[in-house]
């Protein structure tokens, strides 16, 4: 014979292979590289949100900045109404994107709303600060991508 060592039928091994149970454990999926994409849409809307703070405060307490008259905007209001409501939006859009960066569903489906709502309010305002709105609306537009498209990126614990 030789060095080797040959198996007679009767010497082979029964064992065979067993696979593990399956795992009760549910895991997490990994985040992806679309989570700083969120973060920018929280950031985002943060700087929106300042904006409009800003615009209101001017709407409120300098009516005479502004190009036109309050007739000549789409929507006949006053100019301390418009004021009041680009504060109330921007509060709100602040509030929304210290949530946003903090992973909240519920934040990512008010930003949305407040974006779409930021963005149709200075639609109506664009003629009385055409420049200023038209960022507004392009940061909103941002926004809206960043919350809608890789929202579920970020997810709180």
């Amino acid at each position: 014979m030789s060095d080797t060592h040959q198996s007679t039928p009767k010497a082979q091994s029964t064992t065979s292979y067993v696979p593990d149970a399956p795992s009760t454990a549910r895991s997490r999926p990994q985040p992806t590289a679309w989570v700083g994409m969120v973060l920018f849409g929280g950031i985002m809307l943060l700087l929106s949100g300042g904006f409009q703070i800003m615009q209101g405060f001017v709407a409120i307490f300098k009516d005479s900045y502004y190009l036109v008259g309050q007739n000549g905007l789409v929507v006949n209001l006053d100019y301390t109404v418009w004021g009041w409501t680009h504060v109330l939006i921007g509060l709100v859009a602040v509030g929304t994107g210290i949530g946003v960066t903090l992973g909240q569903m519920w934040a990512r489906v008010v930003g949305i709303v407040i974006a779409v709502l930021s963005a149709l309010v200075n639609v109506a305002f664009l003629s009385a600060y055409p420049i200023w709105s038209t960022i507004i609306i392009a940061i909103d537009v941002l926004v809206i991508y960043a919350l809608a498209a890789h929202g579920s990126e970020v997810k709180s614990d």
